[in-house]
């Protein structure tokens, strides 16, 4: 494969800008055989989107993957599992979400491999919980505290990367719900327990409208950073109430 000379471009191609090339998606060459020109393209706009993307700070980034990796691994001790179990439980609800909604997505980056922290901070938080089990005082009632922080982190946060690459609305939305409950549902499968999403707690009822706040609040231009805070705060408030308060949806009962 031969890479186009600069006489074969367009003669305003230094001239095109990222926001450009996001706009068209496509930049011609005289050739229509050369590849390489859509592949540039695309990085382009994939290297401009996760810039466009809001900086939660990493230390809730990181508490988030902490919160939600705990509740992974108390779990598996509830269920018996050995440390391997546990650990493996502990990345999927940790990071499970988040590698649902980039498998889903397919643009930009995977999570779990551009967060170097990401995934030694889980592991190494699961068997730190697993082997000294004392240091988590009550675990029944600190599963469903975790469950609240992690939700809504990743809902606001899962809705945020859909929207900067142009997603519908329902898309960006949905991507929140994904991010938020994906990886306590995961965890909910593979310990063979009916997923919390399904029947508690207005668990996914939440998310949804923590995503939604979030999208309504975007397109208001309202600043990013308050745009996802507030979606935070809604889903704490809404799942924390529905805890205290045993919230749950209406379900039918068969004789």
């Amino acid at each position: 494969m031969t890479v186009p000379s600069p006489d074969r471009l367009p003669s305003n191609r230094v001239a095109i800008g990222a926001e450009h090339v996001l706009c068209t998606g496509i930049v011609q060459t005289h050739n229509p055989k050369d590849p390489i020109l859509p592949v540039v393209a695309a990085a382009t706009v994939t290297s401009h989107a996760s810039d466009a993307m809001v900086a939660i700070p990493f230390w809730l980034e990181m508490f988030a993957v902490v919160a939600a990796s705990i509740s992974g691994v108390l779990v598996a001790r509830e269920h018996k599992l050995d440390l391997v179990g546990a650990v493996a439980l502990a990345v999927v609800c940790g990071l499970g979400g988040g590698l649902l909604r980039d498998m889903t997505l397919q643009v930009g980056n995977v999570y779990i491999l551009n967060q170097p922290m990401a995934l030694p901070l889980s592991i190494a938080t699961a068997a730190i919980i697993y082997i000294f089990p004392a240091i988590v005082d009550k675990p029944d009632k600190l599963i469903p505290l975790l469950d609240i922080i992690s939700v809504g982190i990743y809902a606001a946060t899962g809705a945020d990367k859909a929207l900067v690459y142009g997603f519908a609305p329902v898309v960006c939305i949905m991507m929140g719900f994904f991010t938020a409950v994906g990886g306590g549902m995961l965890r909910d499968v593979m310990t063979n327990t009916m997923p919390k999403v399904l029947r508690k707690r207005v668990y996914a009822v939440a998310s949804l409208i923590g995503g939604g706040l979030y999208y309504v609040m975007h397109v208001l231009d309202i600043n990013q950073l308050l745009s996802v805070g507030c979606g935070m705060l809604v889903i704490f408030a809404l799942r924390l109430f529905a805890t205290i308060y045993k919230w749950n949806l209406p379900s039918v009962k068969l004789d």
